[in-house]
């Protein structure tokens, strides 16, 4: 009990310092490039809500709050940015002016160390590697649920997938060149398929499902209900089953069940459910060995009732392999992914909306949920990468409080050759 809740604390200061890091170097952009312009800089502060600590170096105020959360600079000279810096002691009506240029480059510093952080991630991605899943390298179909769209189409477990609505995919889960990205973005009524099967291209058109949601739950998004085949690996015997009364062991690969090829351990639990009693005859890889074994599904506790299973847990993270992308190919695919998601957002006719990106609670989750896996730091260091990529991106769309709405201002106070109203500054930024 103890040792898991010092394990639990320790990764939460995992995520803290990661998570902390990728929004203190975007500000430490800011700052930097405001000290080498000249700017009146008034904070510099680490974490927001009341200070732990404070000190005044040369006119710079740093600090460190009380919320573990994010980083700030205050630059009065800018647009102004209370809401999130606190109120300021100084008049900005008396600062000197400063040039359209000066802000530009101060406003870009920010995406740029974002980018450049994002660069640091993915050499070390490069050096030691990320686990991929078997869904990252493969566009075959493991399992078709039954009922779905994709079996009402002709789908079937083993079709290995080439094209998804007009596009060529490479992968089953992911951002972009994905079977399930290319299923959500999709924009029509159908959604064409193609796929290889027995050595022959097949076309088939699947009319998509959309889960129903109601009162403040995110709305679904297009599926087809249909999974990777990912290699059915046994994780755990249960003692006194019927699966260890067959001799089966962790580790062992099940190839088929009564003859069929299993390509995901879903067919074989499905299976189960709907012939409880039937005796299944499994084909088995151990090692270099291949051999066949016989056992019956007998009524075992499951979540506080009866139900036919044979006493077999799976290795649900399938074959891992390590990849050392390429770092500037990594850093291509996450602005590739970030600009496709912001053109779903966009579209009027995308299911993807605002309310399906993670905000700061769901980004700090995904962290904990990487940290708690085998190779959690691997896996946070890879996922680093996509985050500061978005990071860097999102700050540049012109909108008020971004880095973006800072260079849209400037750029209007060039145009106008004469600076913007403060108080305009003061409802543009804060409303």
């Amino acid at each position: 009990m103890f040792l898991h809740a010092l394990r639990i604390i320790f990764i939460l200061l995992e995520v803290i310092v990661l998570f902390n890091l990728l929004i203190v170097v975007h500000e430490l952009g800011h700052f930097l490039a405001a000290r080498w312009r000249g700017l009146v800089i008034e904070k510099f502060g680490v974490w927001f809500g009341k200070p732990l600590w404070k000190k005044t170096i040369n006119g710079v105020q740093y600090s460190l709050g009380s919320l573990p959360f994010g980083g700030f600079v205050a630059l009065p000279q800018l647009a102004p940015m209370d809401i999130i810096e606190g109120e300021t002691d100084t008049d900005r009506a008396k600062l000197p002016r400063i040039s359209v240029l000066d802000k530009i480059i101060v406003a870009v510093a920010g995406p740029l160390f974002s980018l450049l952080l994002a660069l640091v991630f993915a050499a070390l991605v490069w050096a030691v590697g990320h686990p991929v899943g078997e869904a990252d390298t493969t566009t075959t179909i493991g399992y078709v649920e039954p009922g779905s769209p994709g079996e009402k189409a002709g789908l079937k477990a083993g079709d290995k997938i080439l094209e998804v609505d007009d596009k060529p995919v490479t992968r089953f889960s992911g951002m972009s060149d994905s079977v399930i990205w290319n299923v959500i973005r999709s924009e029509g009524e159908r959604v064409p398929f193609v796929v290889e099967r027995a050595g022959k291209q097949i076309a088939v058109s699947v009319v998509p499902y959309l889960a129903p949601t109601s009162g403040w739950r995110r709305k679904s998004v297009r599926q087809v209900l249909i999974y990777p085949a990912s290699k059915p690996i046994i994780d755990e015997v249960e003692a006194n089953s019927p699966a260890a009364a067959a001799g089966l062991q962790t580790g062992d690969v099940i190839q088929s069940f009564n003859g069929q090829p299993m390509y995901n351990a879903i067919a074989l639990a499905d299976f189960i459910r709907q012939h409880p009693k039937d005796k299944l005859t499994l084909e088995v890889e151990r090692g270099p060995r291949r051999f066949e074994t016989a056992l019956t599904p007998v009524p075992m506790m499951t979540r506080g009732k009866m139900v036919p299973r044979i006493g077999i847990a799976w290795d649900t993270t399938g074959k891992l392999t390590i990849a050392h992308p390429n770092p500037l190919e990594q850093v291509y695919d996450s602005i590739t992914s970030t600009l496709n998601t912001i053109e779903a957002v966009a579209s009027p006719k995308s299911d993807v909306k605002l309310q399906h990106l993670s905000g700061p609670v769901g980004i700090v989750r995904i962290y904990y949920l990487l940290f708690e896996s085998e190779r959690g730091w691997q896996l946070a260091l890879w996922f680093s990468v996509i985050l500061n990529v978005n990071l860097a991106i999102l700050n540049m769309l012109p909108i008020p409080v971004l880095d973006g709405g800072h260079i849209v201002l400037a750029l209007v106070e060039a145009v106008r050759r004469k600076p913007v109203n403060i108080r305009v500054l003061e409802i543009v930024q804060t409303g």
